[in-house]
């Protein structure tokens, strides 16, 4: 696997070189087969950063490291991608344990006949009518039935310190810090002291609330 080095007003050793080879390796077990992989290390102001990309057939990943100590900064970034590479791994494992739904009357569609061009409409069974004995009634009473309790999902508990930002930034930077850190909860200023809180939601999008 070929990894790609890019240095912005830094320098590589040879020892960075071939820590991130071997982290890249042990994410791979979990990703599959990576196609790609690039690291960019460059340094801004006081802070050393590492920025990792990795592509594999099925995902991708784009993880950051900042730190004084570039060695840091790598060790923060791969753990980040690594701890993406589980995630990616636990969904596909849960995603084909899922028991398969058989098909009913009103998924499977109309089934054929033996002649052609001839179509017969699926049947669907119709719900029970319920009558009062010895009455005429005159209108029929539907009886539906209700679905079973929905299964109860144990709560995600996160520790304040791994959802505060420690410096005010704009909207765009607390998106871009969640993606580049993995976070699903990120609470931040902006350079106003107005006190927001940043969430993913179910679906994957993020959201946005201001705390009055």
């Amino acid at each position: 696997m070929d990894v790609e080095f890019t240095a912005r007003q830094v320098k590589i050793s040879k020892t960075l070189k071939s820590s991130a080879v071997e982290g890249i390796e042990r994410i791979a077990i979990s990703l599959g087969k990576v196609t790609s992989a690039a690291l960019i290390f460059k340094a801004e102001r006081h802070l050393q950063v590492v920025e990792i990309t990795l592509q594999s057939k099925n995902h991708s990943i784009a993880a950051k490291g900042e730190s004084p100590s570039q060695e840091i900064a790598l060790r923060d970034a791969l753990a980040h991608a690594e701890h993406q590479a589980h995630r990616f791994r636990d969904k596909m494992r849960t995603s084909k344990r899922l028991p398969k739904v058989a098909p009913t009357a009103e998924t499977r569609g109309p089934r054929k006949s033996g002649r052609p061009g001839v179509e017969i409409a699926a049947e669907v069974e119709k719900p029970p009518v319920v009558r009062s004995p010895g009455k005429q009634l005159k209108a029929a009473i539907t009886v539906h039935s209700f679905p079973g309790r929905p299964k109860v999902v144990e709560p995600h508990l996160l520790s304040a310190a791994e959802a505060l930002a420690i410096r005010p930034m704009t909207v765009e930077e607390a998106v871009k810090e969640a993606e580049f850190r993995d976070k699903d909860l990120l609470v931040f200023r902006n350079s106003a002291g107005e006190l927001f809180v940043l969430h993913r939601r179910r679906d994957g999008k993020m959201e946005l609330v201001e705390v009055p």
